[in-house]
């Protein structure tokens, strides 16, 4: 059960969770992430708390804070790895972070699947609030879906507290110094556009030419 202290910070009418786990999460990701991933990260949960009363869903408000602190920490050391997704390296570190915590298998597996699929269209909204309420964060703040489900009051209290000047330019320079050196991970992502655009000479693998080229005889 989520644990507040009696002066919890409000922010368009969403309550920040300051339980310890809470507390040291926003720690740990203020300190060994960059600010644009940061602010990106308490908007995604900000905007995706908004986005389930829309949605009239009520996530566990400690799982989804975690969800979306951890979920863009793939992109960065020390969190980035050679060989996977970077959605996957957010995942797992979350998911160690709460069992680390306590947290049950349940939670730490809900989380983790959160942020394996937030970049996935679709399929996270058809599962639980947490993960659905991830992906309705971070299709707000990077794609600018769904935006006419909040008050622009609500809009301008979120970007107050965590502004996103220059955010276009500085997420997409993030997202491609994230998996530029692991471009086949990006297979049959929205992650190989970015490279495409950014990357020179870089084309994605193309899942027509896998199955005409695949080593099964006609």
């Amino acid at each position: 059960m989520t644990q507040t202290t009696s002066n919890p910070t409000t922010i368009a009418g969403i309550t920040i969770p300051d339980s310890p786990l809470a507390v040291e999460a926003t720690t740990l990701i203020r300190e060994t992430t960059t600010p644009l991933i940061f602010h990106h990260s308490r908007r995604v949960f900000l905007f995706g708390s908004l986005q389930a009363r829309a949605l009239g869903i009520t996530p566990d408000p400690e799982l989804l804070y975690v969800a979306a602190l951890f979920h863009d920490t793939g992109l960065v050391a020390p969190y980035r790895s050679d060989d996977q997704r970077f959605e996957l390296d957010g995942a797992d570190q979350a998911r160690a972070f709460l069992l680390n915590h306590g947290r049950s298998e349940d939670d730490a597996q809900t989380v983790w699947t959160a942020i394996a699929l937030h970049t996935t269209p679709e399929v996270p909204y058809k599962l639980a609030p947490e993960i659905a309420a991830t992906t309705a964060g971070v299709e707000t703040d990077v794609l600018g879906l769904r935006l006419t489900n909040l008050q622009a009051t609500e809009i301008e209290e979120v970007t107050s507290a965590h502004p996103r000047p220059d955010f276009k330019r500085q997420i997409l320079q993030a997202f491609t110094d994230g998996f530029k050196h692991r471009p086949d991970t990006t297979f049959g992502t929205v992650n190989a556009d970015v490279l495409e655009h950014f990357v020179p000479g870089y084309r994605h693998i193309d899942f027509v030419d896998v199955i005409q080229n695949s080593t099964w005889p006609e």
